[in-house]
C-alpha cells in the first residue's frame, strides 16, 4: 500500500509540480489549497507526510503546523515545510511550531523526493 502526502499550497501550480513528482515515485497524494481545506481533509484521511508551504492566506503553514500537533491523529506526523522563504528566523519559527525538516523553492524532483525518502522512506 502506497504511503500517503498531504501537499498545503495555495499556487495550483507547485501542487500538481509536487503531485506529480510524489505520484511518479509511488506515493498516494491529497491535495489541499491551504491550511484550512488542510485541516478538513486531515480529520477524515490519515496521511504518513505532510508537505506545507509557510505564506499562505487565512491559516498559514506555522499555523496549520501548530494546531496539527496540537492534539489529534496526526500530533506526530512529520511536517515538510515547503518555501521560498531561507532566513534563519523563519525556519527557527517553523521549526519551533513543530516541523520536522525544510526545503526552499525552487526544488529539483531530486531534493523533494530526497526529503520525503529519509522521513517516511
Amino acid at each position: 500500500m502506497a504511503k500517503k502526502i498531504l501537499v498545503v499550497d495555495d499556487s495550483a501550480v507547485i501542487r500538481q509540480v509536487q503531485e506529480t513528482v510524489l505520484g511518479k515515485a509511488g506515493y498516494e497524494v491529497l491535495s489541499a489549497n491551504g491550511g484550512q481545506e488542510a485541516l478538513g481533509k486531515l480529520a477524515t484521511n490519515t496521511v504518513s507526510l505532510i508537505l506545507t508551504d509557510l505564506n499562505m492566506p487565512g491559516v498559514d503553514g506555522v499555523s496549520l503546523i501548530k494546531q496539527v500537533r496540537a492534539g489529534g491523529n496526526h500530533r506526530m506526523t512529520p511536517i515538510v515545510m515547503v518555501t521560498t522563504e531561507s532566513k534563519d528566523t523563519k525556519k527557527q519559527e517553523g521549526k519551533a511550531a513543530g516541523a520536522t525538516a525544510w526545503v526552499v523553492k525552487p526544488f529539483t524532483p531530486d531534493q523533494l523526493l530526497g526529503v520525503v525518502k529519509r522521513i517516511i522512506g
